[in-house]
């Protein structure tokens, strides 16, 4: 009976053959010159296959490092997005420090006269009464602020203190309703009076008669005589004039001068004789921007 699996060397018998052969390989190459050759040949043979059994390797070697520089890349946009983030938030806040400062500037640059000491003060509040004008500014008692206190902007006159608390005050603003102010044309000294008319971008001029020498574009400042703001201020500039034989009264009406929808910083005023110490001459700040400009 045949096996159908027959039987070959055993292992020992193979071990010897395979021993066998791996002496005469190494007694072959020391002893004949030319294997060396042979040797090359075969490994030129044999180099593609260590190429390709290498590919796998390389592939996945490949694939790593492509893998690593994306998740580098994903990890270093990230960290640059979020700093771009962080310094555009600081640009604008610098960007919003600047024109403060320069708001702060023109502030103190602003023409007052020179036996009038100033204080700088910031908006607090804004009163949501539509019918009533009145802003909350962040000084009081404590910084001797003083009811009808005059309070400007770097364009003009704003309005003046009606209530004053400890560390804030309330200020009723030109174009409420209920306020008037003396004012003269600075053009030809033509003297009226201005008065509210609960919009922030009309003044209305009263018992203006149909011969008073006025023009659109004409100046008004504060004359002085109403004993609260002080002579010589910008309050407004015609900007309409109606003459209706049939009224007793030409219809004049003026743009304030100070921005009044958008106030932020704003200049108190106090007379020589009773300013407080914190208070800034016209002295202070000539010598304070010659400093700086040296610098």
């Amino acid at each position: 009976m045949n096996e159908v699996f027959a039987r070959g060397p055993t292992l020992f018998t193979r071990l010897c053959i395979v021993l066998l052969l791996s002496v005469c390989a190494m007694v072959i190459d020391t002893k004949v010159e030319n294997i060396s050759t042979l040797r090359t040949y075969l490994t030129s043979l044999v180099s593609p296959l260590q190429y390709i059994a290498d590919l796998p390797g390389e592939a996945l070697d490949w694939s790593v490092s492509r893998f690593t520089s994306r998740r580098s890349l994903l990890e270093e946009n990230d960290r640059l997005t979020n700093q771009i983030t962080l310094m555009s938030e600081q640009l604008q806040r610098f960007n919003v420090l600047e024109q403060e400062n320069q708001n702060l500037r023109r502030l103190l640059d602003a023409p007052v006269r020179t036996d009038m000491h100033r204080m700088i003060a910031e908006l607090m509040a804004v009163d949501n009464n539509p019918y009533s004008h009145q802003i909350v500014i962040n000084k009081g008692t404590i910084h001797d602020v003083f009811e009808g206190q005059s309070v400007l902007d770097d364009t003009g006159i704003v309005g003046q203190i009606v209530e004053v608390g400890t560390t804030n005050s309330r200020v009723l603003l030109i174009s409420d309703i209920t306020h008037a102010i003396p004012v003269r044309v600075a053009r030809n000294n033509v003297r009226l009076v201005a008065s509210g008319t609960g919009g922030l971008i009309d003044l209305a001029l009263e018992h203006v008669p149909h011969s008073a020498d006025l023009q659109v574009g004409d100046l008004l400042v504060s004359s002085g005589l109403g004993k609260v703001f002080p002579e010589g201020y910008p309050v407004a500039t015609i900007n309409n004039i109606i003459r209706d034989e049939s009224k007793p009264f030409a219809s004049v009406t003026a743009t304030p001068s100070a921005q009044l929808d958008r106030l932020k910083f704003l200049l108190l005023l106090w007379p020589e004789d009773i300013a407080p110490k914190e208070a800034i001459s016209k002295d202070e700040i000539v010598l304070g921007n010659a400093v700086n400009d040296a610098n």
